[in-house]
């Protein structure tokens, strides 16, 4: 399996995802003929400006893709959570729009025949539609989860069974299942949607903006690898070692992996300040932060909170801050001449909550 994961910095959903699909050429790897489904996240009915759900954007910015490349076999197929109207969800993200420009069919996994597949975890009761697609891609949403702690590749397939099954999976414990599902299923391309996902919680509401995405073939090693950006250890969400050892990817990743197209000047300065940001960065001094640093500053400072670490002193970031010396902590390259300065353009949660408590 190619261990490549492409990395982008922007404002442009569509353009962003178009970026990703150049790069890895994802059009020669998709066998002719194949039937190609996407699998977005739209657990609830709000828009992905919310933290919640993916962009309409990446949607659309994949499906002219395919369609350029002689891929016309397209659907687009998802299962909002328990007690949610997928209609509505649709809606609501605005993929109806896109599904009408590009005469794409959207089914409702709600509503789809399922098929039980012995997996890891016994038996577990999967959508057809899932099932049955030749190429599967998944389009999660990069985001905090008040029960598994993040959510990305492997838990965004989820939708892909049916309520009574989700239903089950809590019943299970959410990570045995999800690790045994993604075994199971393995979609054969992921393209992870970081532009603003929630801070801590899957319905959204505390949206970070790092204005990023990601593109990769390994969910394990996407999860990883995504745990590290908003400062989590991958030990820590159970369902990534579960699936490592079903067989459904590694969790293995080096810089090496890693290929970035631009750098995070591509983004917007950071601009989504909640009450949450907003008392997480009161000791901030932010001069033109670009998103995707400023937004890992905010993973770090809140994961140190909930481990009973809170820092309060100063800290310096942003491209204002070039050629000037500060008296704390300065973030990134941007912020070289501060008395103690985190290397990285930008530098990940991880790095920064090293740096601030050796």
């Amino acid at each position: 399996m190619d261990r490549t994961v492409y990395l982008i910095y922007g404002g442009d959903a569509a353009q962003m995802t178009s970026a990703l699909l150049h790069a890895a050429d994802i059009g020669s790897r998709i066998p002719g003929g194949a039937h190609v489904a996407l699998k977005p996240n739209l657990v609830v009915a709000k828009s992905a400006c919310s933290g919640a759900t993916t962009h309409a954007g990446v949607l659309e910015g994949l499906i002219e893709y395919l369609l350029e490349n002689g891929i016309k076999d397209i659907s687009v197929i998802e299962g909002s959570w328990l007690g949610e109207s997928t209609a509505k969800a649709l809606k609501a993200a605005g993929y109806d729009e896109v599904l009408k420009k590009y005469g794409v069919p959207f089914y409702d996994l709600k509503r789809d025949k399922t098929e039980k597949v012995n997996t890891a975890a016994g038996e577990i009761s999967v959508c057809q539609k899932a099932l049955n697609a030749d190429y599967l891609i998944n389009l999660p949403v990069l985001k905090g989860h008040c029960q598994t702690v993040m959510t990305c590749a492997l838990k965004n397939l989820k939708g892909c069974v049916p309520d009574y099954e989700k239903r089950r999976f809590h019943e299970m414990g959410l990570h045995r299942p999800i690790a045994a599902l993604a075994a199971a299923l393995k979609p054969a391309l992921t393209i992870v949607d970081s532009i603003c996902g929630d801070l801590n919680f899957e319905e959204g509401g505390t949206p970070v903006h790092t204005n990023r995405m990601l593109l990769g073939f390994d969910p394990v090693q996407i999860d990883s690898y995504c745990c590290k950006l908003m400062g989590i250890s991958p030990g820590s969400v159970n369902y990534i070692a579960l699936a490592e050892g079903f067989g459904a990817g590694s969790s293995a990743v080096s810089d090496e992996d890693i290929v970035s197209l631009n750098a995070p000047e591509a983004s917007e300065t950071y601009s989504g300040q909640g009450t949450i940001v907003t008392r997480l960065t009161r000791s901030v001094y932010a001069k033109g932060a670009c998103s995707a640093c400023f937004g890992n500053l905010v993973h770090a400072l809140y994961r140190m909170e909930l481990k009973g670490m809170p820092y309060n002193e100063p800290v310096a970031i942003g491209q204002g801050w070039k050629g000037c010396a500060f008296e704390g902590t300065g973030v990134g390259e941007c912020c070289s001449l501060a008395k103690r300065s985190i290397k990285g353009c930008p530098p990940s949660a991880e790095e920064i909550m090293k740096a601030l408590h050796p």
